[in-house]
């Protein structure tokens, strides 16, 4: 294995690798983010484009590369809890004669359980959207998204599990951040 790739087997590899994959994902949920928004410019400017994506022959390549990197990020980030867990399997005292700031935080002390609730969302979020019912649209050949958001975001469970979710997205993304 060449000293290139055995970097990210240390501890600062592994940190260096979470974080550019981290940033990745990142990057993909504000182009996400920024395509949904089209939700608001009603039915033919949304089915339009999510037709635009779906027909293009690059999408399928770009899921795989974007699988891998969030497959990575959750390898990395889970081996390294665990090494850290049997390096201190008991947790540190805190005492308030230490003085100064602590440097944990709620998003810090939870980025397990946020990511593996995000797991869990994107999972849910994958099925609904990707493979949810196909319903055609005016437009010939074009599947009617707009009505599955519409539809998705009149249950009320589903807007709350959404709410939840970005909340935790947000916190989990104060933390990778900082």
């Amino acid at each position: 294995m060449s000293s290139r790739i055995r970097v990210f087997a240390t501890s600062v590899g592994t940190k260096l690798l979470i974080g550019i994959t981290g940033l990745a994902l990142f990057l993909f949920l504000l182009s996400h983010i920024a395509g949904n928004a089209l939700v608001f410019l009603g039915p033919t400017t949304f089915n339009a484009y999510s037709h635009a994506l779906t027909s293009n022959p690059l999408i399928p390549v770009i899921e795989i590369v974007l699988l891998l990197i969030f497959l990575t990020h959750i390898f990395k980030t889970v081996t390294m809890f665990l090494g850290n867990q049997q390096t201190r399997p008991v947790a540190y005292a805190r005492k308030k004669s230490q003085g100064g700031p602590s440097r944990r935080s709620l998003s810090s002390t939870t980025m397990i359980l946020s990511g593996l609730w995000l797991l869990i969302f994107v999972i849910i979020h994958v099925k609904t959207f990707k493979y949810g019912p196909e319903y055609p649209s005016d437009l010939e050949g074009v599947r009617d998204l707009y009505r599955l958001v519409g539809e998705n975001f009149t249950n009320p469970l589903m807007v709350g599990f959404y709410v939840v979710s970005l909340l935790l997205v947000g916190s989990h993304l104060w933390h990778g951040a900082s």
